[in-house]
This record gives structure tokens, C-alpha cells and sequence, in this order.
């Protein structure tokens, strides 16, 4: 039984760091707007065998997982004196999520993960699943991670064991391995996800990205992203929420929509990258999409795009959950860069790159959705004498 054991190991451990060393290369030819790359960053493979393995001959004779990982997506995503870090969501086989760290030095390739998943403090409720962190700077100091929280309904029929309620966790963090916990964002709405915090104090007080809903996974009477101020982010409580961006008939966000990472600061706006949700006879599909909120009123959009910024390629259509590209992790360098942490169909974690004056050119000079057919065959045919005018 040794010789298996010390085969598998010895195999299992030489493909793992071929993996971690893997290049990374950028799609060529892309839309202009942002580059892809050929390979995912972080899959279910990059999960440390020391997660997953008992390497102890004895009680593992055959080298076997004990501790299987499903799937590794939706990162928070921080850079911190030149390393890039993720947050990312792990998922076991046994359907519990988890915070783990990867760095990386150059935010393309090489990302490994730290021996220890973050150990994440419980409240008095403790959660049986939390997961989706979105990472802030926050100029008060602290790193902030708010995150979904997920518990049981209480309110469920005997027997009813889907039902749940989701709430907006919060932590801090000065080195992201010690984290307090503090108590969960109360607001009115029955229900909260996609929570992220405004990086500045807005007069004195903390600012909230919201995403109100009626139910765990249906909006209801939601109305889109929200926006809303606590006094005090210790016991966080928003009284009253404002809709940012609506949900809309007949568009990518016509089921739901959510704020992504928090927004990047620019000399133009607020830079928002978001999802936006419709259905189809194939089930739900989740695209990415950007809009630009004025600076001295961050709830006022000024600028919105029509369509969407990512959509699912190739293989990232495919996965847990099918036709997903889900975003809450975006880092924005201080020489212009922006790397867009993406995972895709609830399984891997991709990058996308590009720069803050290509974002803005995009968000700025794109045209808004006409929402009509008529009215968006007239502004193409409008693009198209433009350029006919240019190229006679």
C-alpha cells in the first residue's frame, strides 16, 4: 500500500505545481475595451492538497481525498503593496462555502493559495454558509469584507429544507488573517445580497451599495440596486434605501441586478461594474455591466451603457450553475491598470484587464439602452452612416 500512496502523492503533487506555474497569455484580438486570458486563475485543481488529503500513510493508505473541493469563484480582490490578493469563495463537495487567500505578484497568473482558509468569526446566529466577499479599502483605515450570510428560514414549513434567509455579513481586517466580525446590516428590506460598502465617508457616515429582495432568491418588489447610510458601522442600520440603478423590462437586468465591487474613483465618476439577470428557456443568465455615478453624489447615475461588459465564452458557459459570469473583486492599480476578478458558471476565477481611460471611453461613449427595437435599429443605422460618411 506504501508504493500507491507515495506513487499518487508524488503525481498528484508534480501536476499541482505545474499547475501553479502555468502562463498566462491574453486572448488576442479582443473588443478594445478589455483583454481576457487563456486560462482560468483559480479552478477546484489549485485547492492545496493538504486541504483535501490525509497525508498520513497509515490512515490514508491509498492517498484518497477526504476532503473534496467542488468548485473555487466569486473572489474579493485587494492589491496590497504590489502582491494581488483574492478572497475567494470555496465550495466542498459537501456544499459548505468558505473564505481562502491566494496572492499573486503580478494579478495574470500564479495565484497560490494560503495554507489556511480564513477563519471567519460567528455571530450569537451563527451562519451555516457565507460566501461572495467584497473586499474595501475604507478610508477610515480598515479593510471591510461584507459578505452574504446565510442561515435557515426560521419562518419554513415543517419539512422545508431550501428555504433560507440571506443578510449582509461584515468583518474587518488590517492584515487579512485576523478578522473581527461585526453585527450583520440591518435595514427594512426582508431580505439583503450583493451588500458592498462605499470606500469614502459620505457626510461623516458609511455608504452602502444595497440589493433589497422579498425572498432568498427572488427580488419580488426589489427594484434593483439601492443605496443607503449607517451612522455607525459597528451596529450598521439603514433606515431608508434609495434605488441607484432599476431593474428594466426586456434588458440584461430584467430579473435582478447587483452591485458588483465596490466603485473605483475617477476624475470623471464613480466607476460601477454590476450583473444583471434575465431568464431564458435555458434557465437564468448573468452578465456583467457598467455604469458611472457623479462624484459628490454617488446614488446619481450620469452615465449607463446599454448591454453587457462580459458575458459568458466558451467554457466559462459551463459549469454549476450554467451561463454565469459573476464579478465582486476588481482592483484598479495606481498607474491606470484595472484587473476585473470574474468567475464564471459558479466554478473557476478569470481575469480580465484593462485601463480606467478605456473603462471610461467605454462607459462614457457607449449608448444607452433605447429599449425599443425600433429605436435601437435606428441608433445602429445612425453608427453605420457615420462611418459610411468616414470611409467614402
Amino acid at each position: 500500500m506504501t508504493s500507491i500512496y507515495n506513487e499518487r502523492k508524488t503525481e498528484l503533487t508534480a501536476r499541482y505545481e505545474k499547475l501553479i506555474a502555468r502562463p498566462n497569455q491574453k486572448i488576442p484580438f479582443g473588443n478594445g475595451i478589455y483583454d481576457r486570458y487563456q486560462n482560468p486563475l483559480l479552478t477546484a485543481e489549485h485547492a492545496p492538497l493538504i486541504w483535501k488529503y490525509d497525508f498520513n500513510p497509515e490512515s490514508n493508505p491509498f492517498f484518497s481525498e477526504r476532503l473534496g473541493i467542488n468548485g473555487v469563484f466569486n473572489p474579493g480582490a485587494i492589491e496590497i503593496n504590489g502582491t494581488f490578493y483574492l478572497v475567494a469563495r470555496v465550495e466542498g463537495v459537501d456544499r459548505k462555502s468558505f473564505f481562502a487567500i491566494a496572492e499573486s505578484d503580478n494579478g495574470v497568473e500564479g495565484f497560490r493559495f494560503w495554507d489556511h482558509p480564513v477563519v471567519m468569526p460567528e455571530t450569537e446566529d451563527p451562519d451555516i454558509n457565507v460566501y461572495d466577499m467584497r473586499l474595501v479599502q475604507h478610508e477610515d483605515g480598515w479593510i471591510y469584507g461584507l459578505f452574504c450570510t446565510e442561515r435557515k428560514d426560521p419562518d419554513a414549513p415543517r419539512g422545508d429544507l431550501s428555504s433560507a434567509t440571506a443578510q449582509c455579513g461584515i468583518a474587518r481586517t488590517k492584515d487579512l488573517k485576523s478578522w473581527e466580525r461585526l453585527a450583520d446590516l440591518k435595514t427594512k428590506s426582508p431580505q439583503q445580497r450583493n451588500v458592498v460598502l462605499h470606500p469614502e465617508f459620505v457626510d461623516g457616515k458609511y455608504a452602502f451599495y444595497t440589493r433589497p429582495q422579498d425572498g432568498f432568491i427572488d427580488t419580488g418588489s426589489g427594484g434593483g440596486i439601492g443605496w443607503g447610510i449607517a451612522d455607525s458601522i459597528e451596529n450598521a442600520i439603514i433606515d431608508e434605501e434609495i434605488i441607484v440603478d432599476e431593474r428594466q423590462y426586456h434588458t440584461i437586468k430584467e430579473v435582478k441586478n447587483g452591485q458588483g465591487p465596490a466603485p473605483i474613483r475617477t476624475p470623471k465618476g464613480w466607476l460601477h461594474i454590476a450583473h444583471g439577470v434575465r431568464n431564458t428557456a435555458a434557465g437564468l443568465r448573468y452578465v456583467l455591466y457598467a455604469f458611472l455615478t457623479d462624484l459628490n453624489d454617488p446614488h446619481r447615475v450620469i452615465y449607463s451603457p446599454g448591454g453587457h461588459l462580459i458575458a459568458p465564452e466558451g467554457e466559462e458557459r459551463v459549469g454549476d450553475v450554467s451561463n454565469v459570469v459573476f464579478c465582486n473583486g476588481v482592483i484598479a492599480r495606481d498607474n491606470g491598470e484595472v484587473y476585473i476578478y470574474y468567475a464564471s458558471s459558479d466554478t473557476r476565477i478569470h481575469v480580465a484587464t484593462t485601463t480606467l481611460d478605456r473603462l471610461l471611453d467605454y462607459v462614457i461613449n457607449t449608448p444607452q439602452d433605447p429599449l425599443r427595437t425600433y429605436a435601437c435599429v435606428q441608433q445602429r443605422i445612425e453608427l453605420v452612416n457615420r462611418n459610411l460618411s468616414l470611409v467614402k
